[in-house]
């Protein structure tokens, strides 16, 4: 889920998404329930920053909204909005990025929609067509420069034991920066217990990854799984980015409380870490780091 997720002393993450963190699996005798409501924190470790002499703590607070309609047998609608606010916490040791005096920053605000599409046109396809826009700026700098877009199309096929297998692709104009990100599309019920699916939604945070999951009871679940994770926002107005682009692993424990309300902590560790400037282009590396994660979703 940015694995910030993405998601970190790891990405408790409900989605997302991020280092992003989502859940993979609910059982699947839950009733229906059209829209949701999300809020998950990520804490990460300290982190040296390359030769900056810069040490980088993180903290993410995720807040996300869903919603999913039928408009008849073959299509259906959905929406999604999530507000992330990302705190970066650089240390008391002193010293500048790159060498070159690069200001750090204090925090960095991220919103982002979707509006997506999706069509059965039998018992064996699904095909989902999701545009999505998105705002995610540095304190200091102005949302109307911080524009990304993009799309997201995936085609799965469903086997007659139900398992579905697919692939997919997000075309994102981000800034500064066109990036296309395949990835594999998978739910894929290994044995009774046992599930192989995707952990995040794919989009300006990096492809879905893959969890395996199992089943210990009708209402607890745990997890293991992996993702590469992306965040991208701009530093300056004039269009300079700056990019952290990294690995996530992670283990993580969900429990359905209610047939609305369920949970799931994630704990987990950030590994091949990269700072990179786009303007003038730079880039240092982060150290591993651990991370811990807590999301809470709420349906109705």
């Amino acid at each position: 889920m940015k694995i910030r997720t993405q998601p970190n002393l790891l990405s408790l993450s409900l989605l997302l998404a991020g280092l992003a963190l989502v859940p993979a699996s609910y059982a699947a005798s839950k009733p229906y329930s059209p829209f949701s409501v999300s809020v998950s924190r990520i804490s990460t470790g300290d982190a040296d920053i390359g030769d900056s002499n810069l040490q980088l703590q993180r903290d993410t607070w995720l807040f996300g909204a869903k919603a999913s309609i039928p408009l008849n047998r073959e299509w259906s609608m959905s929406m999604s909005a999530s507000y992330d606010k990302l705190d970066y916490d650089w240390g008391t040791r002193g010293g500048s990025l790159f060498g070159n005096g690069v200001t750090t920053w204090p925090s960095v605000d991220r919103y982002s929609a979707s509006i997506g599409v999706s069509y059965r046109p039998n018992k064996q396809w699904m095909f989902l067509f999701a545009p999505k826009i998105q705002y995610a700026y540095a304190d200091g700098t102005s949302s109307s420069n911080a524009q990304s877009y993009g799309v997201v199309a995936s085609g799965m096929y469903r086997f007659e034991n139900g398992n579905m297998l697919g692939l997919g692709v997000a075309y994102l104009n981000d800034i500064s920066e066109v990036r296309t990100v395949p990835y594999l599309a998978v739910s894929w019920q290994v044995t009774e217990n046992l599930k192989l699916s995707n952990p995040f939604s794919a989009g300006f945070s990096g492809p879905a990854g893959l969890e395996l999951s199992y089943q210990l009871t009708d209402d607890v679940d745990v997890g293991i799984g992996t993702s590469k994770r992306t965040q991208r926002f701009l530093v300056k107005d004039d269009e300079t980015t700056m990019e952290i682009d990294e690995w996530v692993s992670f283990l993580r424990a969900g429990w359905t409380a209610t047939s609305s309300l369920s949970f799931n902590g994630y704990a987990g560790y950030y590994f091949n870490g990269e700072l990179e400037l786009s303007d003038p282009n730079s880039s240092e590396q982060i150290d591993n780091q651990m991370a811990l994660a807590f999301a809470a979703e709420y349906k109705f």
